[in-house]
C-alpha cells in the first residue's frame, strides 16, 4: 500500500431534504441511500466507501438534524450530532439561500463545539444563476469559519471530483478500512428493505405521513432467482387500506417498482412479496423500534 495513502471518515449533516443521500449516492457512484422529496428519509447511520489511488473515505450518512417528535426523532437527532464528534471531517450541505433560518443556526452550534473540520457544501446549484453563487457563499462565511466551501449538484453530479480533493485534504495517512471492492457496509436485508420503503413514500406523495417501516420476513436464494417476502407497517387502520389501495393496485405499484431496484443490485430475478400490518404508534415504542433495527444501544 501507498506510504501516502490516507483513509479515514467523513459525515454529511444537513436539514431534512438538502439532498444529504443523493450527494452520498452520486460521490459513490451508485445507489445506496434512498432518496424521496420527503425530510427524515434516513432513519439510521448508512456507511458508504469511496475508494481510489489517492485514499479511502467512509461516508458516514447520518439523518437530519431536526426538532425530535417522538421517540424515533431522538434517536435520529441523538446519532446525528454524535457522529460530528467521531470523524475526521464534516460535510455540512445546505441550499443556495441568502437566509440562515433557526435550523441551521442549530447545526452552526453542534458544529462550532465539535472541533473538527468542516467543509461547507452548497448543494443544488444547478437551481440558481451563477453569478447570485458568490452572494451565498458570502452569508454562510460571515457566520462562521469554515476550512472550505465548495459548491456542488449532487443530482447532476457537477463538482464530484472537487469535493473528492478537499475531503481527502483532512485525512489522517493509514491503511484502507474495506476491501477496494466494498461500497457499504449495509447489511443485503437492510438496503431491500429501505428500497421497498422508498418506493412506498414516493408513490404514496403525501397521503402517508413517515409512519411506515418495512421487515424483510424471507429472503431465500433459488439459483439465479431470490424470493423475498416483506411487510410494510403502519400506524393506522386507514393506512393499511391507502397502502394496499383499491384491489392492491397500490401494493403491486410499490413492488413492481422496487422490484427492478433490488432486481440491479442483487443481478439476479427476483420475486417479491410485500404485506401490509399495522403497528399502532410504533415510533414511540422502544421494543418497535429495535424490532426495525433502530437500535440506539449500537451508538452509546
Amino acid at each position: 500500500m501507498n506510504e501516502q495513502y490516507k483513509s479515514g471518515f467523513a459525515t454529511l449533516i444537513g436539514r431534512p431534504n438538502v439532498g444529504k443521500s443523493t450527494l452520498m449516492n452520486s460521490l459513490i457512484g451508485q445507489k445506496i441511500a434512498i432518496t424521496s422529496h420527503k425530510p427524515q428519509t434516513t432513519r439510521n447511520r448508512i456507511q458508504t466507501v469511496y475508494t481510489s489511488e489517492e485514499g479511502q473515505i467512509v461516508f458516514v450518512d447520518t439523518p437530519g438534524i431536526h426538532k425530535a417528535k417522538n421517540k424515533l426523532g431522538d434517536y435520529m437527532v441523538n446519532i446525528a450530532e454524535r457522529t460530528i464528534k467521531e470523524v475526521d471531517v464534516i460535510l455540512w450541505l445546505v441550499e443556495p439561500t441568502n437566509y440562515i433560518g433557526a435550523g441551521e443556526q442549530h447545526i452552526m452550534e453542534q458544529l462550532r463545539k465539535a472541533n473538527t473540520p468542516v467543509i461547507l457544501v452548497i448543494n443544488k446549484i444547478d437551481t440558481v444563476k451563477k453569478e447570485e453563487l458568490f452572494g451565498f457563499i458570502d452569508t454562510y462565511r460571515k457566520e462562521m469559519d469554515f476550512d472550505e466551501i465548495v459548491p456542488v449538484s449532487a443530482l447532476k453530479r457537477d463538482n464530484m471530483e472537487e469535493l473528492i480533493k478537499c475531503i481527502m485534504k483532512y485525512l489522517p495517512y493509514g491503511p484502507a478500512f474495506y476491501d477496494e471492492d466494498t461500497i457499504t457496509d449495509q447489511p443485503q436485508r437492510q438496503i431491500v428493505a429501505e428500497m421497498i420503503r422508498e418506493k412506498a413514500l414516493r408513490i404514496l406523495e403525501e397521503e402517508i405521513p413517515h409512519g411506515i417501516a418495512v421487515t424483510i420476513e424471507k429472503m431465500k436464494w433459488r439459483g439465479r432467482i431470490v424470493d423475498i417476502d416483506a411487510t410494510i407497517i403502519c400506524e393506522r387502520d386507514s393506512h393499511k387500506g391507502i397502502i394496499i389501495g383499491k384491489q392492491g393496485s397500490m401494493l403491486k405499484r410499490i413492488g413492481t417498482n422496487a422490484r427492478k431496484d433490488i432486481e440491479n443490485m442483487l443481478e439476479c430475478q427476483v420475486n417479491l412479496q410485500l404485506w401490509v400490518k399495522v403497528k399502532k404508534d410504533w415510533r414511540d415504542s422502544d421494543f418497535l423500534l429495535k424490532n426495525f433495527g433502530y437500535n440506539q444501544k449500537e451508538y452509546e
